[in-house]
């Protein structure tokens, strides 16, 4: 894989590519709220030698850094498809973890005709009737919520909420590691209320192509678990629960979500 960059005017968006192959199909993997590239690291492996793949560093993440946190989800859908164009990508299938479910999302809303699939891991929906005004008002609100918390604690409690393996517990807290308490209070904070400025905007956020939704069976970040249910129920979605995986369900049982994928891909 070898290591780019988009620039914007709110700072650099690095992103990771394997040869791009024109007969090849292509999948984007896009990683969640703090996580880095390094979340995808088993499912690049498995399909770097047969497909196009795509991984970043959303911006003010990981190597996207420094990155003025002035972005909108919108924003962040327009710097992927720019990234997509540069490459000569068209129609890939879009893997989201966690936000970066919620960017896949966005992306489909704004660039209808350009994905061929979505999978969602450990996602939720973007559409407003899923969350209350009550859960709005806490994203809104998420950044003095956790700059109450001690960095310790958080540095304790977040891996152990995001994975249920020791090696996904071990880099989650690896990625929390590289971003100072300020800087990570800042970036969930932002994070937070871009979905929820999104989520309240009023848009339909329909899914235009074929979708797979995964959820860790362990999955306790937030009402995940839920939210999945209510999503497939709703939207007529095929809801795999991935066993012995939290929220990180691709880092915590890789062979199981990599064969989701490569069962969907083929479909």
């Amino acid at each position: 894989m070898t290591e780019k960059q988009h620039n914007t005017a709110q700072g650099a968006v690095h992103y990771w590519t394997n040869d791009i192959l024109p007969e090849r199909q292509s999948l984007v993997f896009l990683p969640g709220l703090t996580a880095d590239h390094r979340l995808f690291d088993s499912q690049v492996r498995r399909f770097e030698p047969t497909h196009n793949v795509v991984v970043w560093d959303a911006p003010g993440h990981g190597a996207s850094r420094p990155f003025r946190l002035d972005f909108s989800l919108d924003d962040k859908a327009h710097f992927l498809q720019s990234i997509l164009a540069a490459e000569g990508i068209g129609r890939p299938v879009l893997v989201g973890q966690s936000m970066g479910g919620y960017v896949a999302q966005c992306y489909l809303e704004l660039f209808p005709l350009e994905a061929s699939g979505f999978i969602s891991i450990d996602s939720a929906p973007l559409k407003r009737r899923y969350v209350t005004q009550a859960e709005l008002w806490l994203m809104r609100h998420a950044e003095p919520m956790y700059r109450a918390l001690p960095w310790g604690m958080l540095m304790k409690s977040g891996p152990k909420g995001c994975s249920v393996t020791g090696h996904g517990q071990r880099q989650m807290l690896e990625m929390m590691q590289s971003y100072t308490q300020d800087e990570y209070c800042r970036l969930t904070g932002h994070g937070y209320r871009m979905l929820a400025e999104a989520m309240d905007c009023g848009r339909s956020y329909d899914i235009p192509c074929p979708a797979l939704l995964l959820c860790g069976e362990h999955d306790k970040a937030g009402s995940t678990r839920n939210y999945n249910r209510r999503w497939a129920a709703g939207e007529g979605l095929r809801l795999v629960w991935v066993p012995a995986a939290g929220h990180n369900s691709n880092v915590d049982n890789p062979d199981f979500v990599n064969n989701a994928i490569a069962d969907f891909l083929r479909g």
